[in-house]
């Protein structure tokens, strides 16, 4: 008999618990009906009680903080594109998000329901949602095609080329260029997914790696020569289109020419006969103490090239002659003193290679900058050289003007075709270090006449 009786009081109260849960379960719910139950997490913030539009109005706030993002594109330490969060659609899964908090304690499975409607409620399981930043990167693949296009480069192979005693094809390897797409396109999406953290405009820098030549300088020949030594330049502005012509054609005469090691370089040997038989025009030149037409006038501006790209060298000056008088064609880029004038058979520019290897000159011409420049390539040693600053001292006035009468321009036409240069004298020191010992040690000295300015004056009819 008491048995019974405990047994009804325990389904008693079993009963009395059942109808409390079921009536706070459902009074609960009631409070729940239309908003997110409780212990559910999107970005681990609480979302209890929030219905799935305060969700999804959140989310569009945060939307607009996302157009305004700004991503600049580095390339070699140059910003080469910019793209705003507009343009590649950021936005986040808002909706989505909200849909997947709401629906919990609403799943159509019942069983799935109670227990998540418990779970919840009793707080046994924390429901933790993740947003995601939602993209198009087709304007970045875009970007990235066009980029290949524009900065990938093959590696080219050297040339090297000896014909006749002389190379006819030359050419440095160069090294290929590929970007890292791949990489690209990886942090750019990392980037964009860090937004969620910290809204801020983003730098992301375009890599590339370099692409080996199959075949290299020092592989193409068997001269030695593997590198780059030096180089000499010089501004030819302001030179009549004859005296231009003479530059071009006698700086292409030098152009692959081998210096053996040890042996005295001539530049009238090679230069050879300058006259109209060679096809030289006429520019002026200075005979007799007069500004005239002559053959070749120019050829002056190739040796005095030569020379400075000597010197950078480090290269023993055998033989080198200043001109008369301060031209200025050659002190556009230079100071007084860095020239060197020829006039075979006796005036001579020479230059003796005493390098690891023979030398070959390039020499290239920027018509547009009117720039001649002579490369040196070889072996480099330890050489270390240095070429001092010129000294201008003794300095006398230009002379008066003169006219000379020219019957090619017509009466009444004045041209001027010399430009008055004061007198003086020029220094300067040149140094050569090999194995820390000081191996050239010579002063390079110009005495200039003064120069006046000379006019010609048309008499033709």
């Amino acid at each position: 008999m008491i048995a019974k009786k405990l047994i009804g009081i325990v389904l008693l109260l079993i009963c009395s618990a059942a109808a409390v849960l079921i009536f706070f379960v459902f009074d609960k719910n009631a409070r729940f009906r239309q908003k997110i139950y409780p212990n559910v997490y999107i970005d681990n913030q609480s979302v209890e009680g929030k219905t799935k539009k305060n969700i999804e109005d959140y989310f569009r706030k945060k939307d607009a903080s996302l157009q305004s993002v700004s991503f600049r594109v580095l390339y070699q330490n140059e910003y080469i594109a910019t793209f705003s969060g507009s343009q590649l659609q950021l936005a986040f899964n808002g909706d989505v998000t909200a849909d997947h908090a709401y629906l919990i304690g609403r799943s159509t499975n019942l069983t799935s329901r109670i227990y998540q409607q418990l779970a919840a409620l009793f707080h046994w399981q924390r429901f933790d949602f993740e947003s995601q930043i939602d993209f198009d990167l087709d304007p970045i693949q875009t970007f990235i095609n066009d980029s290949e296009d524009r900065y990938n480069q093959p590696a080219k192979n050297a040339l090297f080329k000896f014909e006749n005693g002389k190379v006819t094809s030359f050419r440095k390897e160069t090294l290929g260029n590929v970007l890292l797409s791949d990489q690209f396109m990886n942090n750019f999406k990392q980037n964009i997914l860090s937004l969620k953290q910290k809204t801020e405009d983003k730098v992301i820098i375009l890599q590339f790696k370099p692409v080996e030549p199959e075949t290299t300088l020092a592989q193409a020949n068997n001269y030695g020569i593997e590198e780059f030594i030096a180089q000499g330049q010089s501004d030819y502005s302001g030179s009549i289109p004859g005296r231009i012509h003479n530059i071009l054609l006698a700086a292409s005469k030098f152009n692959g020419i081998l210096i053996p090691k040890g042996k005295v370089f001539s530049f009238n040997d090679i230069v050879g006969d300058i006259s109209a038989d060679t096809g030289y025009e006429q520019a002026y030149i200075i005979k007799g103490g007069r500004t005239v037409l002559g053959d070749g006038g120019g050829v002056c501006q190739v040796s005095t090239t030569l020379f400075r790209a000597a010197l950078h060298a480090g290269l023993p000056i055998v033989e080198r002659h200043a001109h008369a008088y301060r031209v200025g064609y050659y002190e556009n880029d230079a100071g007084p003193g860095f020239d060197a004038t020829v006039f075979a058979p006796s005036v001579d520019l020479k230059i003796k290679n005493d390098t690891p290897a023979s030398l070959l000159i390039e020499t290239e011409v920027d018509q547009t900058k009117n720039i001649l420049t002579f490369k040196f390539y070889g072996t480099k040693d330890d050489r270390r050289v240095e070429i001092g600053t010129p000294i201008l001292y003794d300095v006398t006035p230009a002379p008066p003007p003169i006219y000379q009468d020219d019957p090619t321009l017509k009466t009444g036409v004045v041209k001027q075709v010399d430009f008055a240069a004061p007198g003086g004298k020029a220094d300067f020191k040149y140094k050569v270090y090999k194995d820390n010992k000081l191996t050239i040690d010579t002063d390079f000295f110009s005495a200039y006449q003064p120069w006046q300015a000379v006019y010609l004056r048309g008499i033709a009819d």
